[in-house]
């Protein structure tokens, strides 16, 4: 099965024109052959780059509300729809995506954003929504924790297939929960940047026998939407805040394609389930390299509610 990450750009903040692109960079996948493509983190509508560079951490300043207010409104609902052209794109071209959303979710009261990755079938359906279980850093001034509800394995061209989002991925027992389920892909999506993928994304790899997958988007201080009143402050418009660092390697921990810095595009292989059989002769993390009698993990995968209401 061929894969890929499309690394591409998004427009900051413009959920709709963010989007389209996403929906191109499908079709260009689908004509290469791929079968499962990825994107960055919260690539809709973009990762909230304002707080490191706009000093977000300011308690009630005016200007970090009105970047948030932006941020919820062009975040996804996606019991609204608002994926559906991906969705439809997916369908018509029988491609899997992986795609990293800033969801408003209305279980959660639909006025908080979370970091989710959201896995769109070949047939256009939503087979899954993981939301980041813990924001790294400065993120924790945009995002609310997730949950273990997308600690969970899905089937896609014989291998299955687990999604984690950016430094979760450094995580041990997030790992270990997808591990657990027969994890044969794990794919993590990233704002972008080659220093946070060249490390866990070998490590992950030759530590589960597994594929990774990193996905990362190219984002320039200018990819901000044209009506954002302060978007001058990101930084002049050549300026690179995030480099790609899209990369894939395979179970034995080596590079099938390094890291890529700044170049958009796709970047893509063929995987096999067979190699992923092969190396788990010497080390299966959940299987028999496990002592469950000894050491064992409980994952709690039921979403996470504010409120539980009965009609009548």
């Amino acid at each position: 099965m061929r894969i890929a990450a499309a690394q591409i750009r998004p427009v900051l903040l413009d959920r709709a024109a963010t989007l389209e692109r996403t929906v191109r960079a499908i079709h260009a996948a689908a004509d290469d052959g791929v079968r499962l493509v990825a994107f960055g983190e919260t690539f809709v509508p973009g990762y909230p780059v304002w707080p490191s560079r706009t000093d977000g951490a300011r308690f009630e300043a005016a200007d970090q509300q009105a970047w948030h207010a932006r941020h919820l409104a062009e975040a996804v609902d996606l019991e609204a729809g608002d994926l559906e052209p991906v969705q439809q794109a997916a369908r018509a071209r029988g491609v899997h995506v992986a795609l990293g959303v800033a969801e408003r979710p209305r279980d959660r009261g639909g006025r908080s954003i979370f970091c989710s990755a959201v896995l769109v079938g070949d047939d256009g359906t939503i087979r899954g929504v993981h939301r980041k279980l813990v924001p790294t850093y400065e993120e924790r001034l945009s995002w609310a924790h997730g949950d273990g509800h997308g600690l969970r394995c899905h089937e896609v061209g014989g291998l299955r297939v687990g999604l984690l989002n950016c430094w979760e991925s450094w995580m041990p027992l997030a790992r270990a929960a997808l591990q657990a389920d027969g994890m044969d892909l794990l794919v993590i999506l990233w704002p972008g940047c080659v220093r946070l993928t060249r490390e866990v994304t070998r490590f992950a790899a030759y530590e589960g026998r597994c594929f990774v997958l990193s996905a990362g988007a190219v984002i320039r201080a200018g990819d901000a939407a044209e009506d954002l009143p302060d978007r001058g402050r990101l930084g002049a418009a050549d300026e690179v805040l995030y480099d790609g660092g899209s990369a894939i390697a395979g179970p034995d921990g080596a590079w099938i394609e390094p890291p890529v810095a700044e170049r958009e595009g796709l970047v893509a292989a063929e995987v096999d389930a067979d190699a992923v059989r092969r190396a788990r002769l010497s080390f299966d993390p959940a299987g028999h390299s496990a002592r469950p009698g000894i050491l064992r993990l409980e994952v709690d995968r039921r979403r996470e509610r504010a409120s539980r209401f009965v009609e009548d």
